[in-house]
């Protein structure tokens, strides 16, 4: 009987250290992942190889980072890519922390994944005298995504403030604005369409993508340009526009979005403004019909529900 005791003492030990040890591993079943071709799908996950010299990589020379075409994780710095004529991207070093090694499963070489999704991204090799690092990462172009350096200070922000004929017509016209593109944001029908969205059921707003460079503008100066355009104490819609899609929000990216979204509405509620503007985090932004884009621009004329007024 005492045997039996301890052996169930043990047994539970054991089960106990299994289930810490499970808990302590990376679960991907929650991470969002980008959609995959059945091509890319065949490499990332199935661990397949591309022909040689077929990637668009290979012979890529541009400035920028290599990013998980799976997961969008930074994996590898231009700097470091190099021409090793074999048929595939090079690289004699990885960003730190971002590409682990494994057995492969031939039992001979060493394959690399994406330490953030396990994407497959190739093979490393060592010893062969290419550079200093005397390291060359072979990496499957398929399995990445290049992020050229003069794109990397682009930013994108999400605001509603009534129609999106206005807001877009103010943000398309503020330094360091490089792209706006109208749309819905918020609602839970997928791909909504304009008349649907002016019903009021489908709980989108109408909404304005603005894509800006950092390294000429800040965050913080498209949320003043944001207030100083619409009446965000209005509660109802936006002028003689009323419904539920019409009314002001942000839509904050990160908590440092959010944190500089609340330090304006603070700064208007010392003013002596109710502040009507919601606070929501972004989801998936459905970009409207061609017609709705740059209408003022095209139309050739201003909004009649925005006015800029300066605030603060």
């Amino acid at each position: 009987m005492k045997k039996i005791f301890l052996y169930v003492i043990l047994l539970t030990n054991i089960m106990g250290a299994c289930a810490q040890n499970n808990n302590n591993k990376k679960d991907n079943t929650m991470m969002k992942f980008n959609k995959l071709t059945q091509a890319e799908e065949n490499v990332i996950v199935h661990k397949g190889t591309e022909h040689p010299f077929s990637g668009k990589y290979v012979n890529n020379e541009e400035e920028g980072t290599y990013v998980c075409k799976r997961c969008d994780a930074p994996l590898y710095y231009s700097s470091d890519k190099f021409d090793a004529r074999c048929g595939w991207p090079s690289f004699d070093d990885e960003i730190e922390g971002a590409v682990k090694r494994v057995l492969d499963a031939d039992g001979r070489r060493t394959e690399i994944i994406c330490n953030n999704c396990g994407a497959h991204l190739g093979h490393v090799f060592l010893g062969e005298q290419f550079t200093n690092k005397n390291t060359r990462h072979c990496v499957n172009s398929i399995s990445l995504k290049f992020i050229p350096k003069k794109d990397e200070s682009l930013e994108r922000a999400y605001f509603a403030s009534g129609c999106f004929w206005g807001t877009e017509y103010f943000f398309m016209q503020a330094p360091g604005v490089v792209e706006t593109s109208v749309g819905y944001m918020g609602g839970d029908k997928k791909n909504p369409t304009y008349k649907e969205v002016s019903t009021g059921s489908t709980g989108h707003l109408e909404a304005t993508e603005v894509v800006y460079d950092s390294s000429k503008t800040t965050y913080g100066d498209m949320v003043r340009l944001f207030f100083e355009t619409h009446d965000f104490t209005q509660t109802n819609g936006q002028g003689p526009d009323i419904g539920s899609q019409y009314l002001s929000a942000i839509f904050y990216n990160n908590k440092e979005e959010k944190a500089i979204a609340e330090k304006y509405i603070n700064l208007l509620t010392d003013k002596g403004y109710r502040v009507a503007t919601m606070l929501k985090p972004a989801v998936k932004f459905w970009k409207a019909e061609d017609y709705h884009q740059q209408y003022y621009k095209h139309k050739g004329s201003t909004p009649y529900c925005h006015i800029y007024r300066k605030i603060f």
